[in-house]
């Protein structure tokens, strides 16, 4: 794929905690420049978002739960609604981990289902942190998601350690087949990681060195 492709799977990414509005109308104007899919925000700057991109074919994903997605289903449900009616398209939730690990898979599988139920027609990522699961629970969230409806499932938050790898892609494939795409993130910084992570099977990257690997460059840093 050349980079000019690989721009439109990307969701350009700035969740850190000190984002300030100058920021993400920077990521707004580099998402329009060179193509990306999607801007990827904390919900906070979903209506600045729309503002800035109003126009362009660029769409506004939001993370709910995010990052740690350990607060109540419906704290979680009522913030993926908000985000749809300031203007997200779609939804980049964090599921419970901890009850993951606890093999609680009823409260997972309801969790996923109300942020399902409140983004209605917005297309719900399910973040799996897959540096934290074991192979056999990272199998597990990927029948859950795909169970309960979701839209994709996504390797990390980016906050969690560890990040992509073609391994877990390869791994979430097997168990969610057509029925889910997947998107990878953490650590994706350079055109070869994002060739080889589509290659192997995501169809969305997320990340913030999205300029740097159009340009076919290393990026320092980053999510």
């Amino acid at each position: 794929m050349t980079p000019q492709e690989i721009a439109q799977k990307i969701d350009h990414t700035f969740l850190k905690a000190e984002a300030s509005e100058a920021d993400i109308r920077k990521l707004c104007a580099e998402a329009k420049q060179y193509g990306f899919f999607a801007v990827c925000v904390n919900t906070r700057f979903v209506p600045l978002c729309v503002q800035e991109l109003k126009g362009s074919a660029v769409k506004v994903a939001a993370v709910v739960g995010f990052p740690l997605g350990a607060m109540e289903t419906e704290a979680k449900a009522f913030e993926t609604s908000r985000a749809v009616e300031l203007g997200a398209s779609e939804i980049d939730m964090v599921l419970q981990i901890g009850a993951l690990k606890e093999g609680l898979n009823d409260l997972v599988a309801k969790d996923i289902r109300a942020v399902v139920k409140a983004a209605g027609s917005a297309r719900v990522k399910v973040i799996l942190e897959t540096s934290l699961l074991t192979e056999a629970e990272k199998k597990t969230a990927c029948a859950i998601s795909k169970e309960q409806g979701a839209a994709f499932v996504k390797t990390s938050t980016g906050f969690g350690g560890g990040g992509a790898t073609v391994a877990d892609i390869q791994l979430m494939k097997s168990v969610v087949g057509d029925a889910c795409e997947i998107k990878a993130s953490g650590g994706v910084r350079d055109l070869a990681a994002a060739q080889a992570l589509l290659e192997a099977g995501a169809s969305r990257l997320g990340t913030s060195s999205g300029v740097a690997i159009v340009q076919g460059l290393t990026a320092s840093g980053g999510y």
